[in-house]
């Protein structure tokens, strides 16, 4: 027995109480590595998700793709001395300074040069305001303050290269605003934030900083933002950390209560500008708007993440009913426009996990892109209102582990590739759902049941466990799938199948185990190379009921004991071979002997090898239902007349 492929199983086993083990004959693990293919050159940025790999998985064009943030030696530098620094002693409604660079009108401290200003006490209803020439450096040292302001930004930086905010190690500093701002005329906006810059902030140090935002934002800047380190607590009205160029933290301890969204990014018009690029930090965010949203795209690369987005996805959308098999937009709600977004992850462009855990509950999908979304390493639990995964143009995941435990569809794109892993989805409609671009869109107009062009779902390797009310694997174009494990326990109702896809399934290679309703039941397509076995029982079998495959020696080729009632199983495993003979056990009793035939699935019932039927949606061994005509597979648990199929 091939122990590595085994092994793989068994770890997919133990997320679904399946049971699944396979002969020695043929089983290699090389299927389950994605096979190499030329790409166009990479970025010299390098990770455990490089560009170059992320456009080997789902043929993107590198430079697409978002790169890691760069930090430069002021950024990361915290250490400070008194000497040669400006001292400034807030005390209450005024303060004293002591050095270069500072002056200080009534309760306005306004710095005017660029140097170390360290910032110590309270300022009451007051401004720290920075406006030095545009090619100085401004740092911060905030060494246990208290500032707040009724009317405006207690802290503002209205000019300078650079401004740092350092936090004193072992200090406490509070920034609080009101709830509503005084301009100089009715056509400004700006500052927005308790902490507001116009130029690149960092913020470093082994401090506290506790930021309120009553009357807009938290952290703003209207270039970059960076967090190096420091402990950062933000409350906000509307968004808690905002920058427009990019958004990255390197490290630190961030939690933040968001009105609106959690960790923001804005600018959305020029090329290359625009995303949130994550390599390390703990992050405890509530969101009533997304909880991470970028204007382009967003990379992590390490990070432990708790987000909670739209108060969770007990607050997800009403879905229409789609007892039809989960067709695009017949299966989602309109929502409407104006309504926020309450996605836990979004990217407007692409979205790149190359490690890290994220702990996702959103009222939205789990994560979304308007582009790409790679996951390549990590650890994922995601519980969402509607999607877990879902992007416009495709997702690939080619490592670590995903487990979507709650979903309206577990993941939706346009192009899906799975190549390794551990995956686990549950969902109320389809596990896996090939299909539209947008959120709520399907493939196009013309024939629902014909295969929309370009749409892939490509399976080369990893343990993927679904356990689907809808469709379990569902793709609106064609199925390909070389390697892995695939475990279905599928719908229970006729009016959705373990497999539904509308161009061809051609299986290569891997496990494939899929158990389900009977009504809409499909197997693998003719042109398959790897044999296939479809039992169909004359009734519902009970939910635990073990269906083993066994070879003439009574070795156990595949078995699997679905949790949920099923009536039909696929059955799929390397080593199958032609005029082989075969024995299909459930529960303690032998149910069928036959011999293995030659075309790429063997149909049985109790009576031994049976001839496909076309039924009524689609032709035999493939698409939408190949069933016997006796109407066996519609059957209910009770044995009663078995019901009609949905009308076309």
């Amino acid at each position: 027995m091939n122990m590595k492929l085994t092994n793989r199983i068994r770890a997919a086993i133990a997320l679904l109480s399946f049971a699944v083990s396979l002969s020695a004959c043929g089983a290699g693990d090389a299927a389950t590595t994605a096979p190499s293919s030329e790409s166009a050159a990479a970025t010299t940025e390098t990770s455990a998700a490089s560009n170059e790999t992320v456009a080997n998985a789902v043929s993107l064009d590198p430079s697409a793709l978002p790169e890691k943030a760069t930090y430069s030696e002021k950024d990361l530098a915290a250490d400070w001395t008194l000497e040669g620094s400006t001292l400034i002693a807030l005390n209450g409604a005024s303060a004293t300074v002591d050095g270069e660079g500072a002056t200080v009108d009534g309760s306005v401290v306004a710095i005017t040069a660029g140097g170390t200003y360290v910032l110590s006490g309270t300022l009451a209803d007051g401004q720290i305001v920075v406006d030095a020439p545009e090619t100085d450096d401004v740092r911060l040292v905030l060494n246990g303050v208290d500032i707040s302001s009724s009317n405006s930004a207690p802290i503002y930086i209205k000019e300078a290269d650079k401004a740092i905010a350092t936090l004193a190690a072992g200090t406490e500093n509070v920034v609080v605003d009101g709830a509503s701002y005084i301009f100089a005329d009715g056509a400004e906006d700006e500052p927005s934030a308790a902490v507001y810059s116009k130029t690149d902030l960092t913020i470093n140090g082994d401090g506290r900083l506790s930021v309120q935002g009553n009357y807009k934002d938290g952290i703003a800047s209207k270039d970059d933002l960076k967090i190096v380190s420091g402990a950062i607590a933000v409350k906000a009205v509307d968004d808690g950390l905002v920058g427009r160029d990019v958004v990255a933290v390197r490290d630190g301890m961030l939690t933040i209560e968001a009105g609106g969204d959690g960790v923001k990014s804005t600018n959305e018009e020029e090329e290359g500008r625009g995303d949130i690029a994550i390599e390390g930090g703990a992050f405890d965010i509530v969101a009533g708007g997304d909880g991470i949203q970028s204007a382009a795209s967003i990379r992590i690369d390490g990070g432990d993440f708790k987000a909670l987005a739209g108060g969770g996805s007990a607050y997800g959308p009403a879905h229409a009913s789609d007892d039809f098999g989960g067709r695009g937009a017949a299966a989602t709600a309109t929502v409407a426009t104006d309504t926020p977004s309450t996605k836990a992850i979004k990217a407007s462009a692409n979205l790149v996990v190359a490690a890290g855990t994220l702990d996702l509950d959103s009222a939205d999908d789990g994560l979304h892109a308007g582009g790409t979304i790679l996951v390549s390493e990590g650890a994922l639990k995601i519980a969402s209102g509607d999607d877990g995964m879902h992007a416009d143009t495709s997702i690939a995941i080619t490592g670590g582990v995903v487990d979507i435990a709650k979903s309206y569809e577990g993941i939706e794109s346009a192009v899906i590739e799975l190549s390794g892993g551990d995956i686990h989805i549950v969902a109320s409609d389809d596990g896996v759902n090939v299909s539209g671009g947008a959120d709520g869109s399907g493939m196009g107009g013309g024939d629902e049941f014909a295969a929309a062009e370009g749409a892939m779902l490509t399976i080369l390797g990893g343990n993927v466990v679904i356990d689907a009310q809808g469709d379990g694997l569902d793709s609106n174009g064609s199925v390909v799938m070389t390697g892995g494990t695939v475990l279905v326990n599928g719908p229970t109702g006729s009016g959705n199948g373990a497999l539904d896809y509308n161009g061809t399934f051609e299986l290569g290679g891997g496990v494939l185990i899929a158990a389900g309703s009977a009504g809409m039941a499909s197997v693998p397509s003719d042109g398959s190379t790897q044999r296939s076995v479809m039992m169909a029982f004359p009734q519902t079998q009970t939910a635990g009921t073990t269906v083993a495959l066994k070879d003439a020696t009574g070795n156990v080729v595949a078995e699997a004991a679905p949790t949920k009632t099923f009536q039909t199983i696929v059955l799929s495993a390397p080593g199958l071979q032609e005029g082989g003979s075969y024995t299909l056990t459930a529960g303690a009793q032998d149910v069928v002997t036959f011999e293995l035939g030659a075309n790429a699935v063997t149909w049985l019932d109790e009576s031994g090898v049976t001839e496909a039927q076309s039924g009524g949606f689609g032709g035999p061994r493939g698409g939408r239902g190949a069933r016997p005509t006796d109407g066996s597979f519609d059957r209910p648990a009770d044995g009663t007349a078995p019901t009609a199929p949905p009308a076309q």
